[in-house]
């Protein structure tokens, strides 16, 4: 592979994200573990006034792990905006121990983020200006269309199957450009590994070819992979980060899948030069993520170490995976038959099926209405659409249902897409 290493991000950064300079009271935050210094400058309360001492968790397996009365205190203190250094630490093994990096250690970095969905916000602030265009694949995570749609973007739609994004389109769209619509698409956004909403995974060959339509026409990529661990194979695919010799690619991981939602705990990991950049970001805004949660997940995670995390990781899978087979079987028995009510692809990772519902041209208010009437709840494909438009597609999640559940569910959904169809005949 031909590397066409970027060397200067400062063509690929907002003015607003240009205009932000480092903090002058974060910037004390190191010099405070220099032994002897005296700080009479940054406003922080102190932890003496703060009525907490300390935190014991008791794990599924019986143990307890304990955030005792020294830790405590520095946890429940502002902290530094990258994240705490212990977990930070801990991330960039995992990551070494995962994707292998292929850049130089000096140039890549992780930070600690509130969940996957600040550090991308803070990555399109950073990288777009409004009226650009960005590149999303396509169905889209309508988490991410909620943050671009109001940013004043243009949104450019990159198609994807059921071997996830398709680099035939990626090039085609790149190279026929036109002259007069402005400057082309610089940032390419992705979720590769079990899709939200299709479930659906980008194949390695596929990737490949990504990265070098991507590399020819200069274009950075969100690695957007908080379902990585999720992968229904032993053989994970390698991801974007892991073959990124041009430092073009920023990776955003989170806890929220594997270990717990509510905790809000992700990471981003990429050049050096952009983490950085949203690092100032989140000294402007947040500060720093939640110490308290940090601190909790980090406790377990160095109390667990890697292997037995990733060990703990394919015990979720499993878990996806059995659940992922449970759901397939219920929609083969209510959906499928010699006239099927739906079509669908198998996922290959995450939480998603994509449900096609035959001889239905606009699922939108079949699901709003009709299937709440008859108490199921789907999202109806137009959600993760970009521009919006009818489709006959809706995402079934099967994470929390019960096995009787999919199959009730799936039993009414049947009814009522074949229930259309008699209503049309009439």
């Amino acid at each position: 592979m031909s590397s066409t290493r970027i060397t200067d991000y400062a063509t690929y950064i907002s003015s607003r994200s240009a205009a932000r300079k480092p903090s002058a009271v974060r910037a004390l935050q190191p010099l405070l573990a220099i032994p002897g210094m005296i700080s009479l400058g940054g406003g922080y309360p102190d932890t003496a006034t703060f009525p907490f001492e300390s935190v014991t968790m008791k794990l599924k397996t019986g143990e307890t792990l304990e955030i005792g009365k020294e830790d405590m205190a520095k946890v429940l203190q502002y902290n530094a905006t990258a994240g705490l250094p212990q977990l930070v630490s801990w991330l960039r093994d995992l990551q070494i121990h995962l994707h292998h990096p292929p850049l130089p250690a000096s140039e890549w970095d992780i930070c600690v983020t509130t969940g996957s969905q600040d550090g991308l916000a803070k990555a399109f602030e950073m990288l777009l200006e409004p009226g650009q265009p960005i590149l999303v694949e396509t169905p889209a995570y309508s988490g991410i269309l909620a943050i671009l749609r109001p940013a004043g973007v243009k949104i450019v739609e990159v198609p994807s199957d059921s071997d996830g994004l398709d680099p035939t389109q990626l090039r085609r769209i790149l190279s026929s450009w036109p002259s007069d619509a402005g400057p082309r698409p610089r940032v390419l956004y992705t979720v590769p590994e079990g899709g939200n909403p299709t479930g659906n995974s980008t194949m390695w060959e596929r990737k490949q070819e990504v990265y070098e339509v991507c590399a020819e026409y200069g274009v950075i990529i969100l690695e957007d992979d908080p379902y990585y661990l999720l992968q229904f194979s032993d053989k994970p695919q390698p991801s974007y980060f892991s073959i990124d010799v041009d430092g073009r690619v920023l990776r955003f991981d989170s806890f929220s899948k594997v270990l717990s939602s509510g905790i809000r705990v992700g990471w981003c990991t990429g050049p050096k030069q952009l983490v950085e950049r949203i690092v100032l970001h989140g000294q402007a805004s947040n500060l720093h993520p939640s110490n308290l949660s940090q601190e909790l997940v980090s406790s377990y995670l160095h109390h667990l170490g890697h292997v037995a995390y990733l060990e703990h990781a394919r015990g979720v899978r499993d878990h996806y995976a059995h659940k992922r087979d449970l759901f397939l079987k219920a929609a083969e028995k209510h959906l499928g038959g010699p006239q099927p009510a739906a079509e669908w692809v198998n996922p290959k990772a995450g939480m998603f099926v994509w449900l096609k519902l035959v001889g239905v041209a606009d699922s939108g208010k079949l699901v709003r209405e009709k299937a709440v009437e008859r108490k199921v709840l789907l999202l109806p494909g137009e959600e993760f659409i970009p521009s919006g438009r009818p489709t006959p597609f809706v995402r079934a999640a099967f994470s929390t249902a019960t096995e009787e559940q999919m199959d009730e569910a799936l039993r009414r959904l049947g009814e009522l897409v074949r229930g259309e169809w008699q209503a049309s005949a009439k």
